[in-house]
């Protein structure tokens, strides 16, 4: 309950499975006949370690995606011979985080019914998150909500989608300057160990790990329908807080056959730059057509580290420490290497993006948006020639 409710724990850190569950070629198999909820349903109940009752937990994900737009809750659709789009837009928000966010929202009122509690969600956005939030907090009896957005550095679309809800519950906040001050002021607050218990605080922000428990699920939607386990696949996300590309990374972890996983940036390329040196450095956070991805310090890319550090969270934690002091981190040779064979990583720059954008619609007429186009460019640039086929996400709806 405390990873649910608490988002990152006490000292700051963020939660992780002691152990990943691994899902065998037979299991995976299985769930080649299942529906989404289905699906959900089977692959996030190991992580569930008995807290919520099964015929609870399926209630809860069968009413949370049944009322999505698209029967198959995120249907494929084929760009290329070998590049595949999975559509993430189905939700009430159309972006990819209704996957999660509306799920969430349901075991929170699930959980603190039950436990007669209530709780204060206070959450950082560069888009899309925090409109997931609202729609799947408010007007909810147990839950005060409270979301941090830079001021003029999100859509329009988007500020009315957080701005609009009159749902008494709702708050939004808007911030001078980028979505990593937000994410500051977020810290802080739940480093203030008194305010957060006297507010009973609760993060959804994808730090949360039950959000990237539930985004494991459209990882392993995606593989099946293509044929998977007798079939690899890749993947390409387009990144900026990671959560989502992490979500994969688990994936393949969890057993998935995954060939290839790859990332996309905008010009805010700190992860790429990660990838191609060894190094994160710090810099400035520019605006860019892909605002989602506005972000210089990604949250969950402490959790690809923590693996990569060996799961040592002694070093992790020096490590870190000493990135938020000096501005940079350097892993050396021998790491980047095995960081590099894990992910492949490459950038796209706001004309690069909407030369894609005119690309895909031109060959497909399909139109994608911003953060979807570089996630299909990145698959498209680094997929291994003769390679598994590529499924791209469609992050969020080109309106």
């Amino acid at each position: 309950y405390d990873v649910l409710l608490a988002g990152l724990a006490v000292d700051g850190g963020l939660y992780l499975p002691e152990n990943w569950p691994v899902f065998k070629r037979e299991d995976i198999r299985a769930m080649q006949q299942m529906s989404y909820a289905e699906l959900a349903i089977r692959v996030m109940t190991p992580f569930l370690g008995g807290r919520i009752h099964e015929s609870d937990f399926a209630k809860i994900v069968n009413d949370t995606y049944h009322s999505f737009a698209h029967s198959a809750v995120a249907p494929l659709k084929q760009l290329e011979c070998d590049i595949w789009l999975m559509e993430l837009f189905h939700g009430p928000t159309l972006a990819f985080k209704d996957y999660p966010m509306q799920l969430i929202g349901r075991l929170f009122d699930h959980v603190l019914t039950r436990r007669g509690e209530r709780v204060t969600i206070v959450g950082a956005t560069s888009g899309d998150t925090g409109s997931a939030a609202i729609e799947a907090c408010r007007d909810r009896e147990a839950i005060d909500v409270f979301i941090l957005y830079p001021h003029e550095r999100v859509s329009e679309v988007q500020r009315r989608q957080m701005t609009t809800v009159s749902s008494p519950n709702v708050h939004c906040v808007a911030v001078e300057g980028t979505f990593d001050n937000c994410q500051d002021l977020l810290k802080a607050m739940f480093a203030d160990t008194s305010f957060r218990n006297t507010m009973n605080l609760s993060a959804v922000n994808s730090i949360n790990w039950a959000r990237i428990a539930a985004q494991i699920v459209y990882y392993f939607h995606a593989a099946v329908t293509l044929g998977g386990p007798d079939r690899q696949v890749s993947f390409a996300v387009p990144t900026g807080n990671f959560g989502n590309a992490f979500a994969a990374y688990a994936a393949k972890y969890c057993g998935l056959p995954v060939e290839q996983l790859i990332i996309g940036t905008n010009s805010n390329d700190i992860l790429t730059k990660f990838f191609e040196t060894g190094k994160l450095n710090i810099g400035t956070v520019d605006q860019t057509i892909s605002p989602s991805m506005d972000i210089q310090v990604s949250s969950n890319f402490e959790r690809f580290l923590f693996d990569l550090y060996g799961r040592d969270g002694i070093a992790l934690n020096n490590a870190m420490l000493e990135f938020r002091q000096a501005g940079i981190l350097c892993v050396g040779d021998k790491l980047q290497a095995v960081a590099r064979d894990t992910i492949a990583a490459t950038r796209l720059n706001d004309a690069q993006t909407m030369q894609e954008m005119a690309r895909v619609l031109d060959a497909t007429g399909e139109l994608t948006d911003p953060h979807t186009a570089i996630g299909i460019a990145a698959g498209r640039l680094l997929k291994r020639p003769g390679g598994a086929p590529v499924v791209a996400q469609a992050a969020a709806h080109p309106a």
